[in-house]
């Protein structure tokens, strides 16, 4: 199957943060499974995490830099006029349904589907998914593109250095079951 990198997905602060589904997410990306999509609050927010986990303001801020580098086009400027019209369970996410709204997004890749209403979203044709079946529905989309991105991801992946396997088991701790027992079942 050809890839659709119209296909645009924008990506909250729970499925960036932690390392291992951030990394599967990029590397999907980079390989032009769907386009990726997050706002300047999303990455506020992340920074924030990364400050809160350990990192120093400098090594976090220079991370963001380096992602919005990778991916130019991922960045959504402009849709913070939209923030303040939405109404969500939890107000502090009206900015990532803004930014869906904004890009024209597909969906929302959360861990948190709860704040986000189907009623509401579904007013702007936008689905919302959990991390774990966005990454299945890709992986089903296009076995070959997957598993080479998933390869070259332990390929170049360090500190530390981890085969297949530990990546697979590091993707079922932080959540993604589903994702690693397909991975496992194409390797």
């Amino acid at each position: 199957m050809i890839p659709n990198v119209r296909f645009q997905a924008v990506l909250d602060t729970n499925v960036i943060y932690p390392l291992i589904s951030r990394d599967l997410l990029f590397w999907f990306a980079h390989y032009e499974l769907y386009t990726p999509k997050w706002s300047k609050h999303i990455f506020d927010e992340w920074k924030e995490v990364m400050v809160r986990k350990g990192l120093n303001h400098e090594v976090a801020a220079k991370r963001i830099a380096t992602v919005n580098s990778a991916f130019p086009e991922a960045l959504v400027k402009n849709y913070e006029f939209l923030i303040p019209t939405l109404n969500l369970p939890d107000q502090k996410d009206r900015h990532v349904l803004a930014a869906a709204i904004k890009s024209n997004s597909n969906c929302i890749v959360t861990n948190n589907l709860k704040d986000f209403p189907k009623e509401i979203v579904d007013n702007f044709e936008i689905e919302v998914i959990a991390a774990d079946d966005f990454l299945v529905d890709i992986i089903d989309l296009n076995h070959d593109q997957a598993i080479a991105a998933f390869k070259e991801m332990v390929f170049t992946r360090k500190n530390p250095k981890m085969e297949e396997l530990e990546i697979i088991n590091q993707l079922k701790k932080c959540g993604l079951k589903k994702t690693a027992d397909f991975l496992l079942s194409l390797i």
